[in-house]
This record gives structure tokens, C-alpha cells and sequence, in this order.
């Protein structure tokens, strides 16, 4: 019987409660991004205000802890992935904490523009953008947020150590092997 929890999310539950699986099963990061795409245009769509609080922790929790504190990361990571019987697709986890980073604050700018500032249609563009980029994660498994890590490790911002497999997000390596 095939456990309920994939190896990384495995490793990370072990580490401890503030760690984040490395590597990651992108099957899951990719539900998890279609599950923020669901809340994002709903909160729109729907005039939920309050959804924007859901949200921004679920990306703060994700950053901090992985899938462990995040509702949405747990459903996925516990209920969704396994009954998909999908292989796991493993990649660095860095460039998706990094993701998730990005997810945190546009997510926190959405709350606090709805709730800090009362601008509910700056912050409906703030979940539109967010929703865009998690929209691309999901269905064509574009990680805007990768992307972003993987040009500022080429231009020295981020060091080669924080992620060693992530030299070469892009394959030209690869590419230029073949």
C-alpha cells in the first residue's frame, strides 16, 4: 500500500515543522496552484473580501512549513495526489519556496490593500495577477516564480549553493548536450 504522504512531503514532516520538502513533487505543487486559481477567482468573482485572509496564509504557511500548516497543501499532498496514481515529477524545492514567496506577497498586498486600505478593486488585480501566474503553474507547469530564482542565480543573487541542482533550471545544459 502506497503511503498517503510522497517522500519529500515525507522528509519535510520529519526535518520539522519549519522546513520545506526539497526536492518537490510538482504534481502536487501544480494542484495546489490550480486549488489558489479556484480561490483567487472566486474571491473575485464572488466579492469575497474575506477569502484574501485565506489565501495570504496559505501562501505564508506554504513558505514556512511546506504543505504542513497549509490547509489546501494537506488536502493535495494527503487526499488529491495519491488517488491521482500519477508518478511523482520531483523537482528542486528551492525555486518553488521561492514561488511561494512571491505568492506571499502579492497575496499579503491583496489583504492588506482590501483590508488595510479598503481598495478592493487594487486588490481584485493583485488576485488577478496571482491568479494568472498560478493559472500558468497549473496547467502548463510555467513556474513564473522558478523562472525568477533561476535568473537571479545566473546573475549572482541568489548563491549557486542554496540550490546546486538548480544551475541549469532552463536545460540549456541539457539542450546543448544533445
Amino acid at each position: 500500500m502506497r503511503s498517503a504522504l510522497s517522500d519529500p512531503e515525507a522528509a519535510a514532516a520529519r526535518d520539522g515543522l519549519f522546513s520545506f520538502p526539497d526536492p518537490v513533487n510538482e504534481v502536487s505543487a501544480r494542484l495546489v496552484a490550480g486549488g489558489v486559481v479556484a480561490m483567487a477567482v472566486a474571491s473575485i468573482a464572488f466579492d469575497l473580501r474575506w477569502a484574501t485572509l485565506v489565501i495570504a496564509y496559505g501562501f505564508v504557511a506554504r513558505v514556512l512549513t511546506g504543505p504542513t500548516l497549509s490547509p489546501l497543501g494537506q488536502l493535495v499532498t494527503r487526499v488529491v495526489t495519491p488517488r491521482l496514481r500519477a508518478e511523482p515529477r520531483l523537482v528542486p524545492g528551492p525555486p518553488k519556496r521561492f514561488a511561494q514567496g512571491v505568492g506571499v506577497a502579492f497575496s499579503v498586498t491583496a489583504a492588506v490593500l482590501t483590508f488595510g486600505f479598503d481598495q478592493w478593486g487594487a486588490a481584485e488585480v493583485v488576485l488577478s495577477l496571482l491568479a494568472g501566474a498560478a493559472f500558468l503553474e497549473s496547467a502548463f507547469a510555467l513556474c513564473l516564480g522558478c523562472r525568477a530564482f533561476a535568473v537571479l542565480m545566473r546573475l549572482g543573487v541568489i548563491p549557486a549553493e542554496v540550490c546546486e541542482r538548480c544551475n541549469d533550471l532552463w536545460g540549456r545544459e541539457r539542450a546543448a548536450a544533445r
